[in-house]
This record gives C-alpha cells, sequence and structure tokens, in this order.
C-alpha cells in the first residue's frame, strides 16, 4: 500500500471520520429538506431555502456531525421497529433528506436496502417485494396510493414505516455499532423496473466505500467544493459517487428533488454548487434550453459524464455553461471503471481504468473477443473489469451471476477498442450491435449521426425484424421543437454521413423514449411493429 491516510471500509465508518474530521463543516443541503432537518436549529420559507440558525455561519444545511447525529437518531428508530443486521429492507427512495438518511442509517445497522423508483407502477412495486421477501417496506405519505396500489404493505413481516416519523423528534444519538465488515452486503439495486423477476445488482459496503474515497481524487475535488445530484437514490451514481465521494472529501452535498432543466443552473447559483453528474440525455437537454447572456455566469466547475460527446459539442457545452467535463464508465455491477486521467483531455473516449488513491493499482481491464481471446489495440471487443469492488452478484440469480463473472472478472456487455495510450473508446452494447446485409454496425454511431440534425433532439436505433433474414434499421425521433419531421430530409443527412447500410430504412415520430429509473433510453420499451404513420424509405 502506498503511503497515504487509513481508508475506509465501510459507509457507517466513512461518515464517523467525516463527522469527526470537520464537525462543524456543512454537509447536506436541499430544497425541500422536510423532517430530516428538524431540530437542527432551522425553518424554511416558502421558497425552500433554510433560514440558518447561529451554528451555520452562512450556510443552511445539516453539518457532518449533525448528519451523523441525525443517522444514528434513525438507526435508533429502525432498531426499535425490529430492523437487524443482515435485514432487507426495500425503500421507496425519493430524492429528500429523510430517504438520504434513512439510507445511510440502514447501512450502519447492517441492513441491505433495496431502493426502488417511487415513480413505480403499482405492479412493478409488488414484483419487487414479492421477489426479495423484505423484512420491511420504508416509505411515506405521499406514496400511499402506490403501495396501496401494488396490495404488498402487509407483506414485510415489520410492515410499513414511515421515513417521514423515524427520528422525527429531530434528537440525534451515536452511529450504531453492527459490527459491519466490508464484505457486507449494503444494496440490492435493480437494473430496471418489471413486473417480473428484476437482476438486482448486489454491491457491498466496500464498493461503496471505495467509490466514495475514489470520486473525488478523479475529479480533482476538495472539501471546498459543493456536490450538487439530481440522479436518483435508487441506484449507484448519486450514492456512491455524490452522497460518499462528498462525505470523503468534506465536500458540501446539494440534493436536488429531481432533474428540471429550466431550474438546473438557477440551483447551481442558490447553492453554490461547484459539480455535478449527468446521464443519458441531460446535458443535451441543458443545451437545448433557450440561451441566456448569464449561462456561464454559475459557480459550476466541473461535470462528470459519459459516455463522451463528440469533441467539437464538448468544446461547446463547456463554453456556454463556463465548465469543465470529465467523461468516465461505471456500472451497478463496478463502480470501479474508467476515467479521463487526471490533468488528460482524451476526448471520445471513455479514459483509462480507475485506481483507488491510497491503495493503488486495484483495477484491471481486458478486451477480448468471441473466443474469449485478448484483444489488441483497435481492435473491438467485450470490455471485462475486476477489481474489488465488482458485485458478487445477482441476488437469487446463481445462473446469471456466473455467466457474466467468470474468475473474477466481469463481462459488462459493452463493446470498446483501446488504443496504445490505454483509453477505452465506446463502440456499442453487445447485445445492441445489428447484423444488416452482412455487415455489423452500431446503433450509437446512427444516432450519433442523426442527432447532429438541427430538427432532432434525441432519438433510439433499433433492429426490426426483415423479410431478407437478418434485420433492418428503424431510427425513433423525437423533433427537437414539437414539429413534424421531413424524414426524406433526414434519410438524405443520414445517407450523407453513414455507409448505406447503417442508413435506416424505417422512420418514426414519438413524442418522448421511454426510460429507465436511472434516464437511460428503455429500447425494449419502444413500439413495436409497422403502425400508420411510420415511414418506410424503401418503399417510396
Amino acid at each position: 500500500m502506498s503511503a497515504g491516510p487509513v481508508t475506509a471500509r465501510t459507509i457507517p465508518e466513512l461518515l464517523a471520520r467525516a463527522a469527526s474530521r470537520d464537525p462543524d463543516g456543512v454537509w447536506l443541503r436541499a430544497d425541500d429538506a422536510g423532517p430530516a432537518f428538524a431540530g437542527a436549529g432551522l425553518t424554511f420559507d416558502d421558497t425552500g431555502l433554510a433560514d440558518a440558525g447561529p451554528a451555520f455561519a452562512d450556510d443552511a444545511g445539516l453539518t457532518f456531525a449533525q448528519a451523523a447525529g441525525r443517522v444514528g437518531a434513525v438507526a435508533v428508530a429502525l432498531r426499535e421497529a425490529g430492523v437487524r443486521r443482515g435485514d432487507l429492507v426495500v425503500v421507496t427512495a425519493r430524492n429528500t433528506p429523510p430517504y438520504l438518511l434513512c439510507w445511510l442509517a440502514l447501512a450502519s445497522l447492517g441492513a441491505v436496502t433495496a431502493a426502488t423508483n417511487p415513480r413505480s407502477a403499482p405492479a412493478e412495486l409488488a414484483g419487487l417485494v414479492r421477489q426479495v421477501s423484505p423484512r420491511a417496506l420504508v416509505t411515506d405519505a405521499g406514496l400511499g396510493g402506490l403501495v396501496g396500489a401494488a396490495g404488498v404493505g402487509d407483506l414485510p413481516e415489520l410492515g410499513m414505516l414511515d421515513v417521514d416519523a423515524l427520528g422525527a423528534d429531530g434528537g440525534l444519538a451515536e452511529l450504531p455499532d453492527a459490527g459491519v465488515r466490508p464484505d457486507d452486503l449494503a444494496a440490492l439495486i435493480p437494473t430496471s423496473g418489471t413486473t417480473g423477476r428484476s437482476k438486482l445488482v448486489m454491491q457491498t459496503h466496500r464498493a461503496y466505500a471505495m467509490a466514495g474515497e475514489g470520486f473525488p481524487f478523479w475529479m480533482e475535488l476538495t472539501a471546498a467544493d459543493r456536490l450538487m445530484t439530481s440522479l436518483p437514490l435508487f441506484h449507484i451514481n448519486a450514492p456512491a459517487y455524490s452522497v460518499l465521494g462528498s462525505v470523503a472529501c468534506g465536500a458540501g452535498l446539494v440534493l436536488l428533488p429531481r432533474f428540471s432543466a429550466s431550474g438546473f443552473l438557477d440551483s447551481a447559483r442558490r447553492h453554490g454548487a461547484t459539480e455535478f453528474n449527468a446521464i443519458g440525455a441531460m446535458l443535451e437537454i441543458l443545451m437545448r434550453q433557450p440561451p441566456r447572456a448569464d449561462d456561464a455566469d454559475n459557480p459550476l466547475r466541473l461535470c462528470y459524464t459519459g459516455p463522451a460527446p463528440e469533441r467539437a459539442r464538448q468544446l461547446e457545452i463547456e463554453a456556454r455553461f463556463g465548465l469543465r467535463i470529465v467523461v468516465g464508465y461505471a456500472m451497478s455491477e463496478s463502480p470501479y471503471g474508467l476515467i479521463w486521467p487526471r490533468g488528460t483531455r482524451p476526448f471520445g473516449t471513455l479514459g483509462a481504468v480507475r485506481q483507488h488513491p491510497v491503495l493503488g493499482v486495484v483495477n484491471a481491464a481486458r478486451v477480448t473477443g468471441e473466443a474469449g481471446q485478448d484483444l489488441g489495440p483497435g481492435e473491438t471487443g467485450e470490455l471485462l473489469l475486476r477489481n474489488p469492488t465488482v458485485t458478487p452478484g445477482y441476488w437469487g440469480m446463481p445462473e446469471e451471476t456466473a455467466r457474466v463473472i467468470t474468475d473474477g472478472w466481469l463481462h459488462t456487455g459493452d463493446l470498446v477498442t483501446v488504443g496504445a495510450d490505454g483509453t477505452y473508446t465506446f463502440v456499442s452494447r453487445v447485445k445492441e450491435v445489428l447484423r444488416r446485409r452482412g455487415e455489423n454496425l452500431s446503433p450509437l454511431e446512427v444516432e450519433e449521426a442523426l442527432t447532429a440534425h438541427p430538427a432532432v433532439l434525441e432519438c433510439a436505433v433499433v433492429g426490426v425484424p426483415s423479410e431478407l433474414s437478418e434485420e433492418d434499421v428503424k431510427a425513433f425521433v423525437v423533433a427537437a421543437d414539437g414539429t413534424a419531421l421531413d424524414f426524406g430530409d433526414l434519410r438524405d443527412f443520414a445517407a450523407g454521413r453513414l455507409a448505406a447500410f447503417k442508413v435506416p430504412r424505417y422512420w418514426q415520430q414519438v413524442d418522448d423514449l421511454p426510460r429507465t429509473p436511472t434516464s437511460r433510453v428503455a429500447k425494449h420499451r419502444l413500439p413495436a411493429g409497422h403502425p400508420p404513420g411510420e415511414y418506410d424509405a424503401e418503399a417510396t
């Protein structure tokens, strides 16, 4: 081990160290604080901003010591309700302080959180509860309709626990000593909403702690920064990188209830945010907002995102908002993936292999072919990762686990190329590679070409059955201004940028694209068949 501070191995250890290191440093800020801030000397006006008491200097929010004390109090309430180490608890995780503190409290007790999208359909919530048989369900009064429609309120042994009532007296307590170990499970992460058996990624305390310690190093963050997140608490990005990253380096955390393009920069200004994480189409959605003269007049200096925008587009985004983008790649199955090395700008790539700031080299990557052979620079193959944060597997799915993890190597399902400089470039998902006219093509390449057209806000390209064998290509397109698209013009535009076999045959305009809870396009939920109004380029 290289020289440096002793690393944390669990989530409560990370939080306890932050509270000891900087007890009076302000950590958590939120527009919609709720009862989590009760008893902390704060009041909230109708703008959602808190009026700080004397303990908060010039900022409102919970200090590290107060946050640890509130987590301790929530843990006491959970323990009194019957939650014990190893218990599995389903949580309808809204992006609010009570839910965040509840997650930290469950982790401190050694319980396992299965956080789910609070906007799930009732059948999806019912499917998750029946799949994992939790000891308790943590929710809130506002989601009573969802829980009631799902019919699962009386299924957990301990029933439903109201997140707003846990530790609602505002008291503080010591973090519990539950004997939590690094290899203990901290969370089950649903990879998609489903009414049947969802793939639930098991993740350990070690994975979260190492991600929290790594993120500030990779992003060059310090205690002077304030990390703002609108990403969901039921995935891994916000809890592992923004929440625990801020805890690890002593930075502030700004928790937004949701992503709002029209109010995003104002939120950053209001809270003094210096960094945020973006996934999916967030940056493009921000860019489609009407330009304002003060767009760059904000405190933001860094954005973490992936995959990489085209170089010209990235520079355009950076210039408009006055910040620097750092590109990376990771998964629920491994928060240690790839990232741009500090001080470099390898445009168009996902960066190099991430390592730990203290433990040094802990992560390895390979690019392999269909037969499992290692491939060299420039050759396209599947990315494999091996490191201490790789998931132990999928909950209750040993066969799926064995298929994805072999000899400690995680098969990511992503096709990449690696350059001579050790940086990796994304090509496509393994399962998304389309076969048309004897050629392989990447939907991502086609999507990037189409979104370069000014009339296109976003699009999704998929393979559809062909009467000739193999597949035909179809593009679902959302118009930038909501007006009817000229698909003949779009096809000509694509033909000028892509090989003929890559140009979609079928085109369909949609109002929006279906998305997963983590804002990725859910292509499996796109309309099937050939409905009226579809444009067939070969029928003209």
